[in-house]
């Protein structure tokens, strides 16, 4: 099945993909690097180098160059803080609807009264999640609240926040919203990596951040290798 996946920096130690092809394409928001094998293609949404924080990344590069090479159906994995008590680090969810007012949304209508109607398709995620269980279970349904970043949020941010969705992450509702406008069908999964700053009395930066992130390593490695079985 011909699908497309973007992840963050999670994918760059998995070895399932030291074998794919690595590719670049040009396009006219600006150049774009990913990995390719069959009908698959993986791009790493913080570019193949060194990471670009989330408030630098190309969205609009990398989901035109997605729609250039034919791909219909994008499947985004991402990284979350939990704003609820129940959905604790190491929980997979996927979101169904986000909040994205802190910034205006990308799009690619900069110079027309035009706009693409927002959401997030997950036609692929019924199949995902059936395929998947019992070794893994996703929580769906849930409201992905984004913020600009790159630092997180305050703990006077997550109070109000917390009322508006289940997790709270950087880059998933301009991704949702430029999908939209190229007529991709967006799929959304994501891992919790963290509680947000001050839920559960926790702290957060980025250095527990980084340890959290490879605390979840072996899960997000194991997630892939089935993604790939299910969606070959």
């Amino acid at each position: 099945m011909k699908v497309a996946f973007i992840s963050g920096t999670s994918i760059v130690n998995p070895t399932q993909f030291s074998g794919w092809t690595v590719r670049s394409v040009e396009t006219k928001h600006g150049a774009v690097t990913f990995k390719s094998h069959g009908d698959h293609v993986l791009l790493n949404r913080h570019g193949p180098g060194a990471p670009l924080p989330p408030h630098m990344i190309n969205h609009r590069a990398n989901l035109r160059a997605l729609a250039d090479l034919g791909f219909q159906d994008v499947v985004s994995l991402n990284s979350v803080g939990s704003l609820k008590p129940g959905l604790p680090p190491g929980t997979l969810v996927s979101c169904a609807d986000y909040v994205g007012l802190q910034q205006g949304p990308a799009t690619f209508f900069d110079d027309e009264l035009k706009g693409g109607a927002p959401g997030i398709d997950n036609t692929l995620i019924p199949r995902i999640v059936a395929a998947l269980a019992p070794e893994f279970t996703v929580h769906t349904g849930k409201i992905y609240v984004q913020t600009r970043g790159p630092r997180f949020e305050t703990k006077a941010e997550i109070r109000i926040i917390k009322d508006w969705g289940d997790v709270v992450g950087m880059t998933a509702a301009h991704e949702a919203d430029l999908c939209r406008e190229l007529g991709l069908r967006y799929n959304s999964l994501a891992i919790v990596d963290n509680y947000a700053n001050g839920l559960e009395g926790t702290e957060i930066d980025f250095a527990k951040f980084k340890d959290l992130v490879k605390s979840n390593q072996a899960k997000v490695d194991r997630l892939f290798v089935r993604l790939l079985e299910i969606l070959e």
